[in-house]
């Protein structure tokens, strides 16, 4: 017999529209919605278990579209990679993950991790051996050798404990595609320009060329994948874009052509805007390298205005975090809510780049992202209103994931 659930909810925002439904009522039967109505046209709950959030506020499962599983915050991320092993790296992953679940993400898509390690975490809460949000992995990310992919350790030292593959020219780069894919990625992620946590990588450097980048995607869509690219440089972004990339992650050194670009070719804008903040911000007193910080605030100086800029032009935003990195703990991401304010956004811009729009860079809309008849109960709720108050989107007080309850 299925299960049936009836959920009042106080205020409601269903993903769809710009507004707040107040007194609502969400009717799940095992692990899909069924209805929604009005409390006031609902009827009787006979033979429904009801859940009552008529003091919450209720939205779909929140997405994070970026983040590692390998790291919590640590100033350093990679300095204690040699001493640790994969299976180690695995069992702290699903630890990342579930943190990342109870803060009211109920589907998360990692950004690059060792030896597929995101690969096991994902198959172990898929067959129900773990508790943790729906996940999208890439398995290791793939640069060019010296890249942001790279180890960057001395001549004298090889492994393969890295958070990405290295290959240079298309050949390689096409053998590296087809190899994640076949351990289990569910989309590639490739590093167009150098980055923050890098040694030995100038920020805005671009590091692959365009041929080698639309081999990269060329062979992803060959597999019906989709991809994304970090780069904070305009020529990598630039290539990046041309080349067909879904989705621009960081994008942190936007020029008038980016923008351009992007909104021609429908490509996603995932800012991060937390990562390069918590490293400027709290990178000095938790020791996190001065080349990491002095990068970090030059990539931060120039966010806000490019990110501004190609919000007006109708980029399409996604909410993503990176956490993992610097002081940017699993579980306190949501802080990210409050940073796209400031750069901004609307409150229910801000929701719904962690709803609708992230549900539809993954290719996932018809199942997750809104509250409509036919798609999964993934709903989350909280304390206070945050169209009146961002900040609560740090408080999430109920998670259901699947129509199933864990956090009331």
């Amino acid at each position: 017999m299925a299960s049936k659930t009836a959920i009042k909810c106080g205020k409601l925002f269903d993903g769809n529209t710009q507004a707040v439904q107040k007194d609502m009522v969400i009717f799940i039967e095992d692990n899909k919605i069924t209805d929604i109505q009005p409390l006031s046209k609902a009827g009787d709950f006979a033979g429904y278990e009801v859940i009552d959030l008529s003091d919450k506020f209720v939205t779909p499962g929140l997405i994070d579209c970026h983040g590692h599983l390998g790291m919590n915050g640590e100033a350093n991320g990679t300095a204690t990679m040699p001493y640790e092993t994969i299976p180690k790296a695995t069992l702290k992953g699903l630890r990342m993950a579930q943190a990342t679940f109870m803060a009211g993400f109920t589907t998360f898509r990692t950004s690059g991790d060792v030896g597929f390690s995101d690969v096991a975490v994902r198959d172990a809460i898929n067959a129900g051996e773990f508790v943790g949000p729906r996940l999208m992995v890439p398995g290791p990310c793939i640069g060019s050798t010296g890249g942001h992919a790279d180890t960057h350790y001395n001549p004298y030292i090889h492994t393969d404990w890295a958070l990405g593959l290295v290959g240079d020219g298309p050949d390689e780069l096409r053998r590296i595609v087809r190899y994640v894919i076949k351990h289990g990625a569910d989309y590639v992620k490739f590093m167009s320009t150098g980055g923050v946590m890098s040694l030995g990588t100038t920020l805005g450097a671009q590091q692959l060329t365009y041929d080698e980048i639309r081999t990269i995607v060329e062979t992803a869509e060959m597999y019906g994948c989709i991809t994304a690219t970090h780069a904070h440089g305009t020529n990598g972004i630039k290539d990046a874009v041309r080349a067909g990339v879904t989705s621009v992650e960081h994008g942190m050194i936007l020029d008038d052509e980016c923008i351009e670009l992007m909104v021609e070719k429908g490509t996603y804008h995932v800012p991060t805007i937390i990562a390069a903040h918590q490293i400027v911000v709290k990178g000095p007193e938790i020791g996190v390298p001065e080349w990491a910080i002095n990068k970090a605030k030059i990539a931060l100086d120039a966010h806000q205005e490019g990110f501004r800029k190609g919000h007006k032009a109708g980029v399409k935003i996604a909410f993503g975090t990176d956490v993992g990195t610097p002081f940017n703990t699993h579980g306190d991401q949501a802080y990210e809510f409050e940073l796209l304010t400031e750069f901004g956004l609307t409150p229910f811009e801000a929701l719904t780049s962690a709803t609708k729009t992230a549900s539809e860079l993954l290719r996932k809309d018809d199942v997750i992202g809104t509250l409509e008849v036919g798609k999964y109960a993934d709903v989350v709720a909280f304390p206070g209103d945050p169209t009146e108050d961002i900040k609560v989107m740090t408080q999430c007080c109920f998670i259901m994931k699947d129509g199933k309850v864990y956090k009331s």
